[in-house]
């Protein structure tokens, strides 16, 4: 068991500063990922939120693509919030032309669901597995992806609890990966980077 692991964040694009306090603060050495070298040298992995055709084109410009698939097929951890769901999600609603996902995870989403910038909300959300699970984590979604179907190795871990989208499914995991629609990143309740990190100690 890893008492302190070392997690990096894809830093090509998107929210990577706020990823790496929130690791930090939840009991992780954290590290940013821009190449192949880096990747290697940390036991698990975040991709953040932003943009997720730009973050794939960059991915696949600085030959990252490749190694990111070999990393997942290697069982290393994974957490992609929002733009990271997208990519690690093995189908894709909505995708734009020519763009491709890293894979790995055995969902369907629906890329920009939520609707566009000036529609972002912030939403109590019921997270299964984390601290304090009674307590609502208020999730803030920014042009956000929403999981239209989980396959059976997949398991939903987070709806929302009320308004127009209640019941919506904006969290799922399976045995390395994690992935969420919403952003954990900005606020300051780390309960989900922490249940991350419990993850990447007991692999």
């Amino acid at each position: 068991m890893l008492s302190v692991p070392v997690i990096g964040v894809l830093a090509l694009q998107g929210g990577v500063r706020e990823h790496l306090d929130a690791l930090a603060k939840s009991g992780a050495e954290s590290r940013s990922v821009k190449t192949l070298e880096q990747l290697v040298g940390v036991d698990a992995l975040v991709i953040p939120g932003g943009e997720s055709s730009t973050i794939e084109k960059l991915a696949r410009n600085s030959e990252m693509l490749e190694p990111l698939r070999e990393a997942i097929k290697g069982h290393m951890p994974i957490f992609g919030s929002c733009a990271g769901m997208i990519l690690l999600a093995d189908r894709v609603v909505g995708a734009i032309e020519g763009q491709e996902s890293i894979g790995g995870l055995d969902i369907t989403v629906e890329r920009n669901a939520f609707g566009r910038q000036m529609q972002s909300f912030e939403s109590g959300i019921a997270i299964a597995g984390i601290r304090d699970p009674q307590r609502d984590f208020d999730g803030v979604f920014i042009r956000a992806p929403w999981v239209l179907e989980a396959g059976t190795g997949c398991e939903v871990i987070a709806r929302i609890t009320s308004g127009p989208h209640e019941g919506r499914i904006v969290g799922v995991r399976n045995d390395t990966i994690l992935a969420t629609s919403f952003h954990p990143e900005l606020t300051a309740d780390y309960r989900v980077h922490e249940m991350f990190v419990d993850m990447v100690r007991k692999l």
